[in-house]
């Protein structure tokens, strides 16, 4: 099978990061510890450079896409990010029909809350990512093309949707009140990686 799918989904969203670094970092700067964008810029440089040919599948090449960002990425987005690949990889269907896909994506979301024990409405990346997931499902029978369509809008209104939200989670929640006004640094990249999925899985 090869890995192509997976490392240009995976290149498609270093390119993003890497493009948008400066401002993930301004934002995480508002609410955060103001190193989101440098931090993903460096974890996804590294997930660039993995050779696609060294594995056999998509499954694999996102477990070690996964496990490069935990070693190389600090504060809490290597952990979430790296969680998430590796359960997607680790679900990644050995026939990519749009159900397949969706279980992987799931199977992802479900490791970030588990690790990071956000819910939505705490103002993460976790109001970004559930309702693309539920969105990715009501569109599946359509095929994975319009699903991951369908879950990059929805996605991209949720991380929208974390700008009047006050923080609950993290360290933006030490703010209280005042982390009200600033969109989510950790909603806007994953927005920035389902948005590539729609680019490269269809």
């Amino acid at each position: 099978m090869g890995s192509e799918k997976a490392a240009a989904w995976m290149a498609d969203f270093a390119a993003q990061i890497h493009e948008n670094a400066a401002m993930l970092t301004d934002l995480d700067r508002q609410i955060g510890d103001a190193d989101h964008g440098s931090n993903m810029d460096r974890g996804m440089k590294a997930v660039a450079a993995i050779t696609a040919a060294d594995f056999a599948d998509d499954g694999a090449f996102l477990k070690k896409a996964g496990m490069t960002l935990v070693s190389t990425v600090g504060g809490a987005s290597g952990p979430l990010y790296g969680t998430f690949l590796m359960r997607v990889g680790a679900a990644w269907p050995a026939e990519e029909t749009a159900e397949g896909i969706g279980a992987a994506l799931r199977a992802g979301l479900d490791g970030i809350v588990q690790r990071g024990k956000a819910v939505v409405g705490d103002k993460t990346m976790v109001d970004a990512l559930t309702p693309a997931l539920e969105a990715y499902d009501a569109a599946a029978g359509q095929g994975a093309q319009a699903a991951l369509e369908a879950a990059a809008a929805a996605c991209a209104a949720g991380r929208d949707g974390t700008t009047p939200l006050v923080a609950r989670k993290g360290r933006a929640s030490y703010l209280g009140e005042r982390s009200a006004g600033v969109q989510d640094p950790g909603a806007t990249s994953v927005t920035m990686l389902v948005e590539a999925a729609a680019r490269t899985l269809g």
